[in-house]
Order: C-alpha cells, then sequence, then structure tokens
C-alpha cells in the first residue's frame, strides 16, 4: 500500500477513493486546480483537511462565478478561517477561472485540453517504494510551461505533477497498493 495516507482517516479515504482516478469532468478538473494551487508550499493533508472550507468559499467549485469574484470578494476571502488566506493565491483562482474558461472555450472543454499533455491516457508508473516517486515529468514541464503562458498562476511543474496524480493523469500507487492494479485496468 502507499505510505503517504497512512495514520490519517481522511487521506486514506482520499487516497483509496480519489486518488489518481482519471478525472474527465470540467468542474473536477478545476477543483482540483484551486486546491493544488493552494497547496503550493503546503502539505496535501493541510489543504485536504479544509477542503469544505474551499468548496463552500470558491461557490461549490464553480468556475464561472469564480472567474466573477470581485475584489470584495477577495477581501471576504482573507477573513475565511475555512481556506488557507493567502491573497496571492486567491487572486490567482480568480485568474485561474477565467483562464480555465478561455482554454474551454478554445478545445471546447478544459477535459480535452489536458488530457493532451500524457497523450490522452494515464501514464502507468511502476514505483515500488515512495521515494521513485519523482516530483515532476517532463509531462508535467510541459503542461506547466503552456499553462504559464496562458497566464495561469501557481501552476509550476511540481504543482502540475501533484494535480496529474490526483487526476488520474498518472497512475503513481504503488505497484504494491491494490490501488494500482485497480487503476491500472481503467480505460480513458
Amino acid at each position: 500500500m502507499c505510505d503517504w495516507p497512512i495514520g490519517d482517516k481522511l487521506m486514506e479515504k482520499y487516497h483509496d477513493e480519489e486518488w489518481g482516478v482519471p478525472v474527465l469532468n470540467d468542474k473536477v478538473h478545476f477543483e482540483y486546480i484551486i486546491l493544488d494551487s493552494f497547496q503550493a508550499g503546503l502539505s496535501w493533508k493541510t489543504i485536504l483537511h479544509r477542503r469544505k472550507g474551499f468548496k463552500k468559499a470558491f461557490a461549490n467549485f464553480n468556475y464561472k462565478k469564480v472567474a466573477a469574484f470581485t475584489k470584495k470578494d477577495v477581501a471576504k476571502l482573507m477573513k475565511d478561517d475555512g481556506i488557507i488566506k493567502n491573497r496571492l493565491k486567491i487572486e490567482a483562482s480568480v485568474t485561474n477561472a477565467k483562464l480555465f474558461m478561455d482554454i474551454q472555450k478554445e478545445f471546447g472543454s478544459f477535459n480535452r485540453y489536458i488530457w493532451q499533455f500524457v497523450g490522452y491516457k494515464p501514464v502507468q508508473n511502476k514505483h515500488k517504494h515512495s521515494y521513485e516517486v519523482p516530483a515532476t515529468s517532463p509531462e508535467s514541464d510541459a503542461m506547466a510551461k503552456d499553462l504559464k503562458k496562458r497566464g495561469f498562476k501557481f501552476c509550476g511543474s511540481t504543482i502540475c505533477y501533484a494535480y496529474m496524480q490526483a487526476a488520474g493523469m498518472v497512475n503513481d500507487h504503488l505497484v504494491s497498493c491494490p490501488r494500482y492494479s485497480e487503476l491500472n485496468k481503467t480505460k480513458k
């Protein structure tokens, strides 16, 4: 089994039910973009334990509503104890929501755009130990470069790789983990 979630019930549930499952829904993609951008410099555990707060603060991860947030909304979020109160990350979420919709217009969906970085099918890694799991990949480098070119914030290669893991674009469950073989059977 993967060792990173052990000892925290919420992390274990996330590992067992969500992490690495291919995401094909734009709303879920946007949720992961928000959560992973807030993770920059923090642990996933910190973010996961505030997920409900983020959901409430960011209009149930409705990118259209987030794109319309004003300076007043940002100021309100800076007082919200349910999230990480980082002005740059909050403002980046509003910017990223607008750019997210630009990508939808260009590609028909954000899903179609984002999956191109892995050739439209999950990368099946074969790691035996946690220390073998990389923090970046050529695919996350390419994704980060393209997102930055489009104006996205808090989307470096490490954040993009974490996003790819969460969204099932890469299967980084250890080969000894039961989820590895379950997700290796998942076809996009």
